[in-house]
């Protein structure tokens, strides 16, 4: 397979879109079962009934791992809302609306987040002991209800199409606490725009009736399972400061 038509580059993958299908080739040096442990989150999450990219194949084009799936055509919520800003309220909306949707999935079979987080953050190296066992102690103490969380949800993973909007790139999924996967969204926002980031936990509070203090009280945990992700854009001045909070509540 000959892929020339390049379409986006990710922290772990490059994008292309061959015969009107998305092929994702992820960079060598990632393990040879990443395709599969997405393809697997995505056909779950297809599987509920959400508007979500069916997965065809997992590959090797040219040595490299690779998953190929449904090419969806259309704009992402975020290319919008980069194009009239004064709708941003409009688009936070109708990004809440699809979310609340995805919380109200219950599935069994999705990875725990528990232990995905637990995971993470054993493996942050610029955390120490202390901190670790806080965090966990903090992670163990939560009583939730799981839920089909998107674990990387914001305006970029929804495309608006001709019939409706679909929902992308679930490789952080898990089964959890929605409130953990409310709080992720407000920190990936936040690292941008404060005033998107603070628009979004308003409207997602006022719909689904939870309080802010509720969300955030997950923040030292996502803050720490962030930074074991070393994403090169990310502050992580700043997520630290956020997950060595949990020391002080202690």
């Amino acid at each position: 397979m000959t892929l020339l038509n390049k379409i986006a580059t990710g922290n772990t993958a490059s994008i292309y879109l061959h015969e009107n299908k998305v092929v994702k080739v992820f960079r060598d040096d990632l393990p040879a079962t990443a395709p599969a442990y997405e393809a697997n989150k995505q056909q779950q999450a297809h599987g509920t009934g959400l508007r979500v990219p069916e997965v065809f194949e997992v590959t090797i084009i040219d040595g490299k791992p690779a998953l190929v799936m449904e090419y969806v055509s259309g704009k992402t919520l975020g290319q919008l809302l980069m194009e009239d800003r004064e709708q941003a309220g409009f688009y936070m909306g109708l990004s809440v609306d699809i979310q609340r949707e995805i919380h109200e999935k219950k599935i069994d079979s999705m990875e725990p987040m528990k232990e995905k987080l637990e995971r993470q953050i054993e493996s942050v190296g610029c955390l120490d002991q202390e901190a670790k066992a806080a965090l966990l102690g903090k992670l163990a103490s939560m009583t939730f209800e799981s839920r089909l969380c998107h674990g990387d949800f914001h305006l970029y993973n929804l495309i608006q199409t001709d019939d409706g909007i679909t929902i992308i790139d679930w490789v952080d999924a898990s089964s959890g606490d929605i409130r953990a996967d409310v709080y992720r969204s407000y920190l990936l926002y936040s690292q941008v725009s404060t005033e998107l980031a603070e628009l979004y936990v308003e409207i997602y509070c006022e719909k689904s009736g939870l309080g802010k203090e509720e969300i955030f009280s997950w923040a030292p945990i996502v803050a720490a399972a962030r930074l074991a992700e070393n994403v090169a854009t990310e502050d992580e001045v700043r997520l630290l400061a956020i997950a060595q909070s949990a020391l002080l509540d202690d």
